[in-house]
This record gives structure tokens, sequence and C-alpha cells, in this order.
């Protein structure tokens, strides 16, 4: 398993510290990637940030705390709405300029957002939740933007790799156990056939969802 995600705000950075006692000797066999833009304020809250002073800011911690010299995908966290997406993925770019970080990501934005990022400086991923209960890419138009601008949909929360098919998604398994890691990987090896995918399919659409994924003041963060 090469490819790492973490970010910022997990652990209020004790995560990427905790990674970097391993990417001394293997920097070279991971791609890493890791996300601003979540920040504690002083009763606690969480406040969002896209400005520029704060990406350069946040990205130069980051690689610090990760201790190496370049991250291979840097996500913005969510999307700051008093922000310009235009201003963000511009502090960015010029990040990428300077060889700190070789991919530009985004994580739970619009449609909308995306492809005026795109415009900017290409994406490369979008990091969003999508798993059978949560399928609200399939109709907000991130989906179709993703695909139509050839942006990799990187899935978190997936009920098992088996259930996302396609080339155009990599899922992100959670684990707080070696054990389970191990479980997570050995699901690889499972295939549905098409028929199985399609009864899968048809016992989601029978399921309503009542509620919201997160607390009212998180959902704000979300779609922007």
């Amino acid at each position: 398993m090469t490819f790492w995600d973490t970010a910022d705000m997990y652990g209020s950075g004790a995560n990427e510290i905790l990674l970097s006692k391993v990417l001394k000797e293997r920097r070279n066999e991971v791609f890493l990637c890791t996300k601003f833009a979540f920040s504690r304020g002083p009763n606690g809250e969480y406040n969002i940030s896209g400005k520029p002073e704060y990406v350069r800011q946040a990205c130069e911690n980051s690689l610090r705390r990760l201790g190496v010299n370049y991250i291979d995908l840097y996500y913005q966290h969510r999307v700051d709405p008093n922000t310009p997406i235009e201003d963000t993925v511009g502090a960015l770019a010029e990040l990428v300029k300077e060889g700190k970080i070789k991919y530009i990501g985004l994580s739970e934005c619009s449609a909308e957002s995306l492809r005026r990022a795109y415009k900017v400086h290409p994406i490369a991923a979008v990091q969003m939740e999508y798993s059978p209960w949560t399928l609200d890419i399939e109709t907000n138009g991130v989906l179709e933007a993703c695909r139509e601008l050839g942006v990799t949909i990187v899935a978190y929360s997936p009920l098992g790799r088996g259930f996302l098919t396609g080339n155009d998604f990599v899922t992100i398994p959670g684990t707080r156990k070696i054990k389970y890691l191990e479980e997570n990987f050995e699901a690889r090896k499972i295939h549905l056939s098409s028929e199985e995918l399609s009864e899968i399919r048809k016992i989601i659409d029978s399921i309503e969802i009542i509620g919201t994924r997160y607390s009212e003041d998180s959902m704000k963060f979300l779609n922007v």
C-alpha cells in the first residue's frame, strides 16, 4: 500500500509527524497526500481558509512536520466560501512551480468550484464521500464534471472496494488497527459480477436515507 492520505487537521498535525518517522527512509516508495484549510479558533471552533498566504503557510508547516521536500498531492480540504477559488488555486499553482507540491486536489467541492479551479490550473483529484449511502456526487454534478475534465475521484468512507467500479475511482479504506488494514487489503481480491452489482444497486435504491451525514455546522462546508 503506497497511497498515503492524511491532513494537517488530523491530530492537529500529530498524524503528519507520525508519518514522518516512516517517510525518512521510504519517501520514494510512497505517493503522499495531505490537506489544508481547517484551523481551530480560540473557542475550539473550526475555521476554513483558502487565502493565498494561508495556503503557503500551511504547506510549509506540513512539509516540516512530514520531514519531506515535496508533497505528491495537496488538497484543499474544504473550499473557503470567502476566498475566490481562483486565488486559492493560484497560490497552489505557485507551489507546483516551486516543486513543493506535484499535484493539486480539492475535497467536497461543488461542480462549479471545480470548473473554476480547473481554469486556473489542472486539478488532479477530488476527494468526496462516496458509498451506497452517500451518492450525492451522482446528482449534484460533481461526478459529471470530474469525468468531463478527466479528474480522478478519490472516494472516502466507502463500503468495501467491490461496491465502487470504474477506472476513475480510487477508494480509501479507513482503519485504526493492523488486522483491519489486512482485511481491507484482502478485499481487493473480491470481484463482483455485473449481475451482483445490479442487485446491490437495487437494494441501495430501495433504502430511504434519513438525516444528513454531518452536523448542521459541518454541512455548510460541503458542496461549496
